[in-house]
């Protein structure tokens, strides 16, 4: 199931996004794209769309060939 695969990725990267006070928390799976929402200070980190781009998305994207993209949702 690709959801569980996805759950297994973020709780590998989880540990580094809560050392600086964020989470990160799967709110769904829509055809080729993964929604998270990221929580904590991450709503308000000048760094937020690099999380999500070059660490979650890349993460995910390499380890589940069949998901494209990640979009952070409120």
């Amino acid at each position: 199931m690709i959801e569980a695969r996805i759950e297994r990725i973020l709780r590998r990267l989880r540990p580094a996004i809560q050392q600086d006070g964020g989470d990160v928390e799967l709110v769904a799976v829509e055809g080729d794209v993964v929604k998270v929402r990221l929580t904590g200070t991450c709503l308000i980190c000048p760094s937020r769309e690099h999380t999500l781009k070059a660490g979650l998305e890349q993460a995910i994207t390499a380890a589940v060939p069949e998901i494209r993209a990640v979009e952070h949702v409120s």
